[in-house]
């Protein structure tokens, strides 16, 4: 009896993490049918939402804080010694 509940205990612990991954649906077939008609929505709403972003006027510099800044550049022409 003892030897029958541990086989039944380590059975569980197997099989309970890989059913957790498959997120407990066990036919996925029937959801790829329902998601074609939501992705043609969906790209003609992404598409509209990029339209609606406004251009930025001036261009963005992710790395602009870690250079150092520009020196001055000099109009000024020095004469040749």
């Amino acid at each position: 009896m003892k030897i029958l509940t541990v086989l039944v205990a380590m059975l569980a612990l197997i099989t309970v993490p890989a059913h957790a991954q498959m997120g407990g649906k066990r036919h996925q077939s029937d959801d790829k049918k329902n998601d074609q008609p939501e992705k043609k929505v969906d790209d003609k709403a992404y598409k509209a939402a990029l339209e609606r972003i406004p251009e930025p006027k001036e261009k963005y510099d992710p790395w602009g804080v870690a250079r150092p800044a520009e020196p001055a550049k000099d109009t000024a022409k020095k004469p040749k010694p």
